[in-house]
Protein backbone atom coordinates (compact mmCIF):
# COMPACT_ATOMS: atom_id res chain seq x y z
CA UNK A 1 0.00 0.00 0.00
CA UNK A 2 1.11 3.19 -0.86
CA UNK A 3 1.73 6.18 1.67
CA UNK A 4 -0.95 8.29 -0.21
CA UNK A 5 -3.32 5.39 -0.38
CA UNK A 6 -2.98 4.90 3.42
CA UNK A 7 -3.58 8.31 4.54
CA UNK A 8 -6.39 8.52 2.06
CA UNK A 9 -7.90 5.47 4.00
CA UNK A 10 -6.46 6.74 7.37
CA UNK A 11 -8.87 9.90 6.56
CA UNK A 12 -12.10 7.56 5.51
CA UNK A 13 -11.22 5.44 8.89
CA UNK A 14 -11.47 8.36 11.46
CA UNK A 15 -14.69 10.15 9.33
CA UNK A 16 -16.75 6.39 9.30
CA UNK A 17 -15.60 6.23 12.83
CA UNK A 18 -16.87 9.59 13.87
CA UNK A 19 -20.35 9.26 12.21
CA UNK A 20 -21.12 6.79 15.35
CA UNK A 21 -23.58 4.80 13.10
CA UNK A 22 -24.00 1.47 14.69
CA UNK A 23 -25.82 0.61 11.29
CA UNK A 24 -23.19 1.47 9.12
CA UNK A 25 -20.74 -0.31 10.81
CA UNK A 26 -22.60 -4.03 10.72
CA UNK A 27 -22.65 -3.19 6.83
CA UNK A 28 -18.85 -2.62 6.95
CA UNK A 29 -18.07 -5.92 9.19
CA UNK A 30 -20.53 -7.47 6.43
CA UNK A 31 -18.48 -5.84 3.63
CA UNK A 32 -15.07 -7.00 5.17
CA UNK A 33 -16.10 -10.63 5.54
CA UNK A 34 -17.26 -10.44 1.81
CA UNK A 35 -14.22 -9.43 1.08
CA UNK A 36 -11.87 -12.29 2.58
CA UNK A 37 -14.96 -15.37 1.18
CA UNK A 38 -14.95 -13.82 -2.08
CA UNK A 39 -11.36 -12.04 -2.50
CA UNK A 40 -11.43 -12.23 -6.58
CA UNK A 41 -12.96 -10.47 -9.22
CA UNK A 42 -14.70 -11.60 -12.00
CA UNK A 43 -15.74 -8.66 -15.11
CA UNK A 44 -18.97 -9.14 -16.85
CA UNK A 45 -18.19 -6.15 -19.27
CA UNK A 46 -19.40 -3.12 -19.50
CA UNK A 47 -22.79 -1.34 -19.26
CA UNK A 48 -24.51 2.23 -20.27
CA UNK A 49 -26.49 4.86 -19.06
CA UNK A 50 -27.69 8.33 -19.35
CA UNK A 51 -26.04 11.21 -16.86
CA UNK A 52 -26.99 14.93 -16.56
CA UNK A 53 -24.82 18.16 -15.69
CA UNK A 54 -26.98 21.48 -14.37
CA UNK A 55 -24.10 23.71 -14.17
CA UNK A 56 -26.28 25.81 -12.44
CA UNK A 57 -26.46 23.68 -9.70
CA UNK A 58 -23.02 23.23 -9.71
CA UNK A 59 -19.85 20.51 -11.13
CA UNK A 60 -21.38 17.17 -10.61
CA UNK A 61 -23.04 14.98 -12.79
CA UNK A 62 -26.25 12.85 -11.97
CA UNK A 63 -27.62 9.21 -13.13
CA UNK A 64 -30.23 10.43 -15.32
CA UNK A 65 -31.45 6.87 -16.68
CA UNK A 66 -30.05 3.61 -14.92
CA UNK A 67 -26.69 2.67 -16.00
CA UNK A 68 -27.63 -0.80 -17.07
CA UNK A 69 -28.37 -1.03 -20.57
CA UNK A 70 -25.94 -3.35 -22.57
CA UNK A 71 -25.08 -0.96 -25.81
CA UNK A 72 -24.40 2.60 -25.84
CA UNK A 73 -27.45 2.95 -28.73
CA UNK A 74 -29.31 1.16 -26.04
CA UNK A 75 -28.25 4.36 -23.93
CA UNK A 76 -29.03 6.74 -26.85
CA UNK A 77 -32.71 5.40 -27.06
CA UNK A 78 -33.33 6.05 -23.53
CA UNK A 79 -32.10 9.87 -23.65
CA UNK A 80 -34.09 10.32 -27.15
CA UNK A 81 -37.33 8.83 -25.44
CA UNK A 82 -36.55 11.22 -22.60
CA UNK A 83 -36.65 14.60 -24.10
CA UNK A 84 -39.50 13.15 -26.77
CA UNK A 85 -42.05 12.73 -23.81
CA UNK A 86 -40.30 16.24 -22.08
CA UNK A 87 -41.74 18.05 -25.45
CA UNK A 88 -45.05 15.99 -24.85
CA UNK A 89 -45.54 16.32 -21.68
CA UNK A 90 -43.34 18.75 -19.68
CA UNK A 91 -43.85 21.78 -21.39
CA UNK A 92 -46.57 24.32 -23.02
CA UNK A 93 -43.94 26.51 -24.21
CA UNK A 94 -43.20 26.02 -28.21
CA UNK A 95 -39.77 27.42 -28.06
CA UNK A 96 -39.31 25.10 -25.37
CA UNK A 97 -40.96 22.12 -26.89
CA UNK A 98 -38.53 23.04 -30.56
CA UNK A 99 -35.47 22.88 -28.50
CA UNK A 100 -36.21 19.52 -27.08
CA UNK A 101 -37.57 18.05 -30.22
CA UNK A 102 -34.39 19.98 -32.33
CA UNK A 103 -32.40 17.36 -29.47
CA UNK A 104 -34.73 14.01 -30.22
CA UNK A 105 -34.21 14.99 -34.02
CA UNK A 106 -30.20 14.84 -33.70
CA UNK A 107 -30.27 11.46 -31.55
CA UNK A 108 -32.63 10.05 -34.57
CA UNK A 109 -30.18 10.01 -37.21
CA UNK A 110 -26.59 10.19 -35.43
CA UNK A 111 -24.81 8.33 -32.83
CA UNK A 112 -23.78 10.89 -30.23
CA UNK A 113 -22.99 10.52 -26.95
CA UNK A 114 -23.42 14.13 -25.65
CA UNK A 115 -25.85 16.81 -25.92
CA UNK A 116 -26.66 20.28 -24.20
CA UNK A 117 -30.51 21.36 -24.04
CA UNK A 118 -31.87 24.03 -22.50
CA UNK A 119 -28.74 24.52 -20.15
CA UNK A 120 -28.48 20.65 -19.33
CA UNK A 121 -25.57 18.80 -20.54
CA UNK A 122 -27.02 15.20 -21.38
CA UNK A 123 -24.10 12.62 -21.36
CA UNK A 124 -24.28 8.62 -22.50
CA UNK A 125 -21.85 7.06 -19.79
CA UNK A 126 -19.97 3.91 -19.64
CA UNK A 127 -19.66 1.57 -16.39
CA UNK A 128 -18.01 -2.00 -15.60
CA UNK A 129 -19.91 -4.49 -14.49
CA UNK A 130 -18.21 -7.23 -12.24
CA UNK A 131 -18.73 -9.65 -9.36
CA UNK A 132 -16.96 -10.76 -6.42
CA UNK A 133 -16.05 -14.76 -6.24
CA UNK A 134 -14.58 -17.08 -4.31
CA UNK A 135 -13.92 -21.08 -3.57
CA UNK A 136 -17.63 -21.73 -3.98
CA UNK A 137 -18.36 -19.58 -7.18
CA UNK A 138 -20.26 -15.32 -7.14
CA UNK A 139 -21.28 -14.03 -4.28
CA UNK A 140 -24.76 -14.51 -3.17
CA UNK A 141 -26.95 -11.46 -1.73
CA UNK A 142 -25.21 -9.69 1.99
CA UNK A 143 -27.47 -10.11 5.19
CA UNK A 144 -27.42 -5.99 5.11
CA UNK A 145 -28.15 -5.82 1.14
CA UNK A 146 -31.53 -3.89 1.06
CA UNK A 147 -34.83 -6.15 0.43
CA UNK A 148 -38.39 -4.56 -0.58
CA UNK A 149 -40.24 -3.51 2.16
CA UNK A 150 -43.23 -6.13 0.46
CA UNK A 151 -41.43 -9.57 -0.63
CA UNK A 152 -44.45 -10.00 -3.05
CA UNK A 153 -44.23 -12.99 -5.50
CA UNK A 154 -47.13 -11.97 -7.57
CA UNK A 155 -48.40 -9.17 -10.36
CA UNK A 156 -46.26 -6.47 -11.66
CA UNK A 157 -44.21 -5.03 -8.37
CA UNK A 158 -40.90 -4.05 -8.85
CA UNK A 159 -38.46 -2.21 -7.00
CA UNK A 160 -37.48 1.15 -8.18
CA UNK A 161 -33.99 1.17 -9.61
CA UNK A 162 -31.93 2.66 -6.93
CA UNK A 163 -29.46 4.44 -9.77
CA UNK A 164 -31.93 7.49 -10.42
CA UNK A 165 -30.11 10.93 -9.24
CA UNK A 166 -27.25 8.88 -7.97
CA UNK A 167 -23.56 11.33 -8.13
CA UNK A 168 -21.23 10.21 -9.92
CA UNK A 169 -18.31 11.19 -7.04
CA UNK A 170 -15.17 9.71 -6.91
CA UNK A 171 -14.77 10.50 -3.78
CA UNK A 172 -18.11 10.78 -1.83
CA UNK A 173 -17.12 10.99 1.66
CA UNK A 174 -19.53 9.25 3.25
CA UNK A 175 -18.89 5.46 2.63
CA UNK A 176 -17.27 2.90 4.90
CA UNK A 177 -13.38 2.41 4.55
CA UNK A 178 -14.38 -1.12 2.18
CA UNK A 179 -16.49 0.67 -0.66
CA UNK A 180 -12.97 3.73 -0.53
CA UNK A 181 -10.53 0.72 -0.61
CA UNK A 182 -12.35 -0.85 -2.95
CA UNK A 183 -12.50 2.65 -5.18
CA UNK A 184 -8.60 2.58 -4.99
CA UNK A 185 -8.30 -0.70 -5.75
CA UNK A 186 -10.07 -0.53 -9.01
CA UNK A 187 -8.01 2.55 -10.19
CA UNK A 188 -5.88 0.78 -11.97
CA UNK A 189 -7.90 -1.83 -13.39
CA UNK A 190 -8.28 -2.57 -16.62
CA UNK A 191 -8.93 -5.26 -19.23
CA UNK A 192 -6.24 -8.12 -19.75
CA UNK A 193 -6.47 -11.53 -20.97
CA UNK A 194 -6.19 -12.68 -24.83
CA UNK A 195 -10.00 -12.75 -24.31
CA UNK A 196 -10.59 -9.19 -24.88
CA UNK A 197 -9.73 -8.17 -28.14
CA UNK A 198 -6.27 -5.71 -28.65
CA UNK A 199 -8.31 -2.43 -29.59
CA UNK A 200 -10.66 -3.52 -25.88
CA UNK A 201 -7.57 -3.64 -23.85
CA UNK A 202 -5.66 -0.69 -25.29
CA UNK A 203 -8.70 1.55 -24.71
CA UNK A 204 -9.26 -0.06 -21.53
CA UNK A 205 -5.69 1.16 -20.87
CA UNK A 206 -6.12 4.40 -22.00
CA UNK A 207 -9.12 5.36 -19.59
CA UNK A 208 -6.95 4.96 -16.34
CA UNK A 209 -5.19 7.52 -17.45
CA UNK A 210 -7.89 9.72 -18.97
CA UNK A 211 -10.42 9.11 -16.42
CA UNK A 212 -8.77 7.90 -13.21
CA UNK A 213 -11.32 8.60 -10.27
CA UNK A 214 -13.34 5.49 -9.51
CA UNK A 215 -17.03 5.92 -8.71
CA UNK A 216 -18.83 3.00 -7.56
CA UNK A 217 -23.25 2.85 -8.19
CA UNK A 218 -25.42 1.43 -6.27
CA UNK A 219 -25.33 -2.36 -5.79
CA UNK A 220 -27.34 -4.67 -8.05
CA UNK A 221 -28.25 -8.46 -8.53
CA UNK A 222 -29.11 -11.42 -10.98
CA UNK A 223 -29.56 -15.09 -11.80
CA UNK A 224 -26.75 -17.13 -12.75
CA UNK A 225 -26.24 -20.31 -13.86
CA UNK A 226 -23.45 -22.64 -13.43
CA UNK A 227 -22.08 -23.64 -16.74
CA UNK A 228 -18.51 -26.43 -17.65
CA UNK A 229 -16.86 -23.19 -18.24
CA UNK A 230 -18.09 -21.10 -15.39
CA UNK A 231 -20.65 -18.72 -13.98
CA UNK A 232 -22.85 -17.50 -16.80
CA UNK A 233 -25.54 -14.81 -15.86
CA UNK A 234 -29.15 -14.82 -16.67
CA UNK A 235 -30.93 -11.97 -17.60
CA UNK A 236 -30.92 -8.07 -16.50
CA UNK A 237 -30.28 -6.45 -12.83
CA UNK A 238 -32.80 -6.08 -10.90
CA UNK A 239 -32.48 -3.67 -7.98
CA UNK A 240 -32.73 -6.11 -4.86
CA UNK A 241 -31.90 -9.61 -3.84
CA UNK A 242 -35.85 -10.40 -4.28
CA UNK A 243 -36.60 -8.94 -7.60
CA UNK A 244 -33.67 -11.29 -9.28
CA UNK A 245 -35.69 -14.24 -6.88
CA UNK A 246 -39.18 -12.91 -8.67
CA UNK A 247 -36.98 -13.10 -12.24
CA UNK A 248 -35.84 -16.67 -11.51
CA UNK A 249 -39.25 -17.95 -10.27
CA UNK A 250 -41.02 -16.35 -13.52
CA UNK A 251 -38.36 -17.33 -15.92
CA UNK A 252 -39.09 -21.19 -14.21
CA UNK A 253 -42.54 -21.20 -14.38
CA UNK A 254 -43.30 -18.87 -17.23
CA UNK A 255 -40.45 -17.58 -19.75
CA UNK A 256 -38.21 -20.58 -20.13
CA UNK A 257 -41.06 -23.27 -20.87
CA UNK A 258 -42.70 -20.67 -23.33
CA UNK A 259 -38.95 -19.80 -25.11
CA UNK A 260 -37.67 -23.87 -24.69
CA UNK A 261 -41.11 -25.09 -25.71
CA UNK A 262 -40.67 -27.54 -22.62
CA UNK A 263 -43.02 -30.60 -22.66
CA UNK A 264 -45.67 -31.50 -20.07
CA UNK A 265 -42.80 -33.55 -17.86
CA UNK A 266 -40.03 -30.69 -18.32
CA UNK A 267 -43.00 -28.30 -17.06
CA UNK A 268 -44.18 -29.71 -14.52
CA UNK A 269 -40.18 -30.50 -13.04
CA UNK A 270 -39.16 -26.93 -13.35
CA UNK A 271 -42.57 -25.60 -11.77
CA UNK A 272 -42.06 -27.94 -8.59
CA UNK A 273 -38.62 -27.09 -8.25
CA UNK A 274 -39.67 -22.73 -8.52
CA UNK A 275 -42.18 -23.46 -5.75
CA UNK A 276 -39.78 -25.30 -3.40
CA UNK A 277 -38.07 -21.87 -3.89
CA UNK A 278 -40.26 -19.64 -3.57
CA UNK A 279 -41.55 -21.20 -0.24
CA UNK A 280 -38.16 -21.14 1.08
CA UNK A 281 -38.16 -17.42 1.29
CA UNK A 282 -34.95 -15.89 1.15
CA UNK A 283 -33.01 -18.90 -0.77
CA UNK A 284 -30.11 -17.75 -2.81
CA UNK A 285 -30.04 -20.84 -5.14
CA UNK A 286 -32.29 -23.42 -7.11
CA UNK A 287 -30.91 -26.86 -8.41
CA UNK A 288 -33.43 -28.30 -11.27
CA UNK A 289 -33.22 -30.43 -14.25
CA UNK A 290 -29.15 -30.60 -13.44
CA UNK A 291 -28.79 -27.11 -13.27
CA UNK A 292 -27.81 -24.84 -10.21
CA UNK A 293 -28.98 -21.55 -10.67
CA UNK A 294 -27.99 -19.17 -8.06
CA UNK A 295 -29.23 -14.96 -7.00
CA UNK A 296 -25.69 -13.19 -7.61
CA UNK A 297 -24.41 -9.58 -5.71
CA UNK A 298 -23.35 -7.29 -8.75
CA UNK A 299 -21.09 -4.07 -8.62
CA UNK A 300 -20.73 -1.60 -11.17
CA UNK A 301 -18.11 1.41 -11.61
CA UNK A 302 -18.07 4.29 -13.53
CA UNK A 303 -14.46 6.17 -14.50
CA UNK A 304 -14.45 9.98 -13.52
CA UNK A 305 -11.87 12.37 -15.53
CA UNK A 306 -11.69 15.70 -15.50
CA UNK A 307 -14.82 16.53 -17.05
CA UNK A 308 -16.82 14.06 -15.94
CA UNK A 309 -17.93 10.45 -16.74
CA UNK A 310 -16.45 8.68 -19.29
CA UNK A 311 -18.67 8.04 -22.32
CA UNK A 312 -18.37 4.84 -24.28
CA UNK A 313 -15.17 3.81 -26.01
CA UNK A 314 -14.17 3.41 -29.75
CA UNK A 315 -14.03 -0.28 -29.38
CA UNK A 316 -17.63 -0.42 -27.37
CA UNK A 317 -20.14 -2.07 -30.12
CA UNK A 318 -23.49 -1.49 -31.50
CA UNK A 319 -25.28 -4.00 -32.57
CA UNK A 320 -28.03 -1.49 -34.54
CA UNK A 321 -27.91 2.65 -35.11
CA UNK A 322 -29.92 5.56 -34.04
CA UNK A 323 -33.72 5.51 -35.77
CA UNK A 324 -36.66 6.81 -35.10
CA UNK A 325 -38.63 5.91 -32.04
CA UNK A 326 -41.38 7.97 -31.89
CA UNK A 327 -44.39 9.71 -34.21
CA UNK A 328 -44.00 13.73 -35.07
CA UNK A 329 -44.38 16.04 -33.26
CA UNK A 330 -44.94 19.64 -33.98
CA UNK A 331 -43.62 22.83 -31.67
CA UNK A 332 -47.43 22.96 -30.62
CA UNK A 333 -47.56 19.71 -29.77
CA UNK A 334 -50.00 17.39 -31.56
CA UNK A 335 -48.38 14.45 -32.15
CA UNK A 336 -49.00 13.19 -36.11
CA UNK A 337 -49.62 9.46 -35.66
CA UNK A 338 -49.85 8.84 -39.17
CA UNK A 339 -46.37 10.70 -39.95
Amino acid sequence: MTDDWKRQLDRIHAEFVRRDDPAAWVTEADAVEASLRYPHLAVRGPVFGIAVQDQRSGPHWRVLKPVTDGTPQQARDGLNSHLWFRAKDDTDDAATRRALLAAVAVLEREPVDELEVLGLRYRVVRGDEFARSGDDGLEPPRPTDREPPESSWDGRHLTPTPDIDVVLDPDPGDTGVAAAALRLGLTDFAYAGTRFPTEVRRDSQRSVTTHPGIALLPVGFGVAERADKGWQPVGTLMPTPHDARRLLYGGMTETWPLVYQFDDEERAVYAQAAEAFRAAGRANEVRVAGTLYRIMRTERLVRIGPDGPEPPRPSDQDSYGPMKLHPTMDENGTVHHDD
